[in-house]
């Protein structure tokens, strides 16, 4: 099972389980996220999703050695990605989303925090995009919800320098709310989202919406965007070298 799903007063935990690859994204997860999102929305008994990461990850990307196949075999390209689909879940959900980066969270295991109305991270996590050392272009519609997030400078420098941010720095840029220390974290963010859980869910969906209204015009416009770049790099020379060198060496491993 890829996600572990769980109830609990309200709060509907969502744990990425592919501890074994760090929690990497295929399209297995991704599908399974986007599904388990549109049943926490759609059930009047959830008021609260959480998501967090098994293992010592909170989630390593999307699998690269998937991302190779899409460049090597046309016909599982052609298929499509239930990336976009987890996308639009994470867009459209209507009660509040916590975050617990209980580990690494590299791609978009830091660009989906940009969805979240809560992060709480690990004071041992790190955070890293690392589209600019695989050649490709942001993803997510991070290229237009960090930089309102965390300012343009501090979104610049994650999306551009392919460089880890430590969770200290993280919460100075904006990304994160709150660190915590590693055995506070689970404690820390359920404690928050019982909080939230103890109020009427149609004044928590009010909330929300009026909040992220604003959003909705800009992260389609930039989805579009970064679909139209990332389609153009992903194959490309440096792309392909990038991934090349990371399937080697994990041949090697």
């Amino acid at each position: 099972m890829v996600l572990q799903v769980s109830d609990d007063n309200r709060v509907r935990t969502l744990t990425l389980n592919r501890p074994d690859v760090l929690n990497a994204f295929n399209e297995e997860l991704y599908l399974a996220t986007a599904t388990a999102l549109r049943e926490a929305a759609n059930d009047s008994e959830v008021a609260v999703v959480l998501l967090t990461g098994a293992g010592r990850a909170f989630s390593a990307g999307n699998d690269l050695v998937e991302m190779q196949r899409r460049i090597t075999d046309p016909a599982f390209n052609q298929q499509g990605s239930h990336f976009s689909t987890m996308i639009d879940a994470l867009t459209d959900l209507p009660k509040p989303l916590i975050c617990a980066v209980n580990g690494v969270g590299v791609g978009i295991g830091a660009t989906m925090l940009g969805y979240a109305d809560l992060v709480f991270m690990s004071a041992t996590a790190r955070l890293k995009t690392p589209f600019t050392s695989l050649g490709v272009a942001p993803e997510a519609a991070s290229s237009y919800l960090l930089p309102r997030l965390m300012g343009k400078q501090n979104a610049a420098w994650l999306l551009l320098s392919s460089e880890w941010i430590e969770a200290d720095e993280a919460q100075r840029m904006g990304l994160v709310w709150k660190v915590c220390a590693p055995d506070d974290l689970m404690h820390e963010a359920r404690r928050h989202a019982d909080v939230l859980a103890s109020r009427p869910i149609s004044s928590l969906i009010a909330v929300k919406q009026t909040m992220v209204a604003p959003t909705r015009d800009g992260i389609a416009a930039a989805t579009a965007r970064e679909i139209e770049h990332f389609t153009e790099l992903m194959g490309a020379a440096a792309n392909s070298q990038a991934l090349s060198e990371f399937t080697g060496r994990r041949g090697s491993d």
